[in-house]
């Protein structure tokens, strides 16, 4: 589609202003084509504030699409170098990967070295919305955290914006006043934005930059039409210290930064909490919805306990699919390498696939068309198995090529794409094959004799 529909420069109208006004933008119409809506109802969800469409005008690739209550529920994977592994290169194919199994939006979380040529090379090649966390940048120009400056947080939102980024974490929410809130925690802030913004504010024994100079981030953002993914930099990063007061003393600031977002006209979303217990999960994507005014929640998991380093897509994923059920519009993946070390391509599959799985299991509990188009898949995959039709099971699943290689490790030959049964059971003793040998008709006979032994 063509991405420029409207002018380059400080005029342009960014989403949020377009819906307002009543037209329906290009962007708008290919989000209400993929999400199988109408796109007047697109229009409407994003002038209500509770659909963003992250489209930097810049980012010519880009294949407009939406996180909102009333679209799927999306999935966030995060890739980026660090300072001490990664290259170029294994970044764009870790983009490539992320497409390939199912990413909706891609986070560049780069640190260290060729920032910017790093993301140049994402968003030449990205078909899906980019995400950054302007601060990472910032860091990597000063000595220490403390040399950071207002003006060097601006400079970077800027230059990152102009290149085409179409979403970014902004920490504005963390305030001086928060911090003592913090301090007995059993894992502190694990935010590395926040940890760095606190370290700031108590050492220059001033307020958040990022929230005193807001309306300033909000006029680059209208500008480019940069959605802001206002971030939670005091979540929980433990069972411990979940659904406490600064997470909470957070969100509030965070639903007034909400409100000063969409009356600057720019699109926005509210990120959520990382550790949570399941029987805290719905208090807390309620509550965000209730402060936030209905503003897209963005959650990282959330994990639903700390003892499962080294699995942690699935403690995640379990979570994950609970909030998406009650509310959460998308999901950033964990993959098993979380809290303890970069991902490589193979985390990034396997956090993407169970993620893909939490969304569905979401989109299948919140019913609706999303939920009948899911049960529909379901109901087909269901039916191809109860006919043995393998190739079929194999094409409808979520990996594919893990099916079949699982299926073919014990029964390899083609013979076995037909055959009424798998290694597990054999052919005497699947059920499914079994039902399917019962003699319907004798039993149609029997009427409604009563069954043996009965009263």
């Amino acid at each position: 589609m063509e991405r420029h529909a409207f002018a380059a420069d400080d005029s342009r109208r960014t989403q949020r202003r377009l819906a307002r006004d009543g037209i329906v933008s290009p962007e708008m119409a290919r989000v209400a084509e993929r999400e199988g809506l109408q796109a007047q109802l697109v229009r409407d969800e994003v002038a209500r504030g509770r659909l963003v469409i992250p489209a930097n005008l810049h980012h010519a690739a880009l294949d407009p699409m939406g996180i909102g209550l009333r679209a799927r529920v999306k999935i966030n994977a995060n890739i980026g170098s660090s300072p001490t592994t990664s290259s170029l290169d294994e970044e764009v194919e870790k983009l490539a990967l992320s497409q390939r199994w199912g990413a909706d939006t891609v986070m560049d979380l780069s640190t260290g070295k060729r920032i910017p040529e790093t993301r140049r090379a994402i968003l030449d090649v990205a078909t899906v919305p980019i995400g950054t966390v302007p601060i990472y940048e910032a860091l990597e120009r000063v000595k220490r955290p403390e040399d950071l400056t207002a003006e060097l947080l601006l400079e970077v939102i800027a230059e990152q914006a102009e290149q085409g980024v179409d979403y970014m974490t902004i920490h504005a929410g963390v305030r001086l006043e928060h911090l003592a809130l913090c301090r007995h925690r059993v894992t502190g802030i694990v935010s590395r934005g926040g940890g760095l913004l606190a370290r700031w504010m108590v050492h220059h024994e001033r307020e958040n930059p990022l929230y005193e100079r807001f309306e300033e981030v909000l006029a680059v953002c209208a500008r480019h039409d940069v959605t802001i993914s206002l971030g939670d930099g005091l979540r929980p990063g433990s069972i411990a210290d979940a659904s406490d007061a600064a997470q909470f003393a957070e969100l509030d600031t965070l639903g007034e930064l909400v409100q000063r977002c969409w009356d600057a006209d720019v699109q926005c979303m509210v990120e959520g909490p990382g550790h949570v217990p399941l029987h805290q999960l719905q208090e807390n994507v309620e509550r965000q919805q209730r402060v936030c005014h209905e503003a897209p929640f963005y959650t990282l998991g959330p994990l639903v306990t700390d003892v499962a380093p080294g699995y942690d897509h699935i403690t995640s994923a379990i979570g994950a699919a609970v909030v998406g059920w009650h509310g959460t519009s998308m999901l950033c993946y964990v993959t098993p390498k979380e809290h303890l070390g970069l991902p490589d391509a193979e985390d990034v599959k396997q956090g993407l696939i169970a993620y893909r799985i939490a969304a569905h299991a979401a989109d299948l509990a919140r019913g609706g068309a999303h939920g009948a188009r899911a049960a529909r898949w379901d109901r087909e995959l269901s039916q191809a198995r109860f006919d043995f039709d393998w190739r079929r099971q194999f094409a409808l699943a979520v990996d594919p090529d893990t099916a079949q290689a699982m299926h073919d490790e014990t029964l390899a030959d083609d013979y076995f794409k037909t055959a009424e049964f798998c290694s597990m059971c054999g052919p005497k003793y699947c059920p499914m094959h079994n039902f399917r040998d019962v003699d319907w008709e004798r039993l149609e006979r029997l009427g409604a004799r009563r069954p043996v032994g009965a009263d």
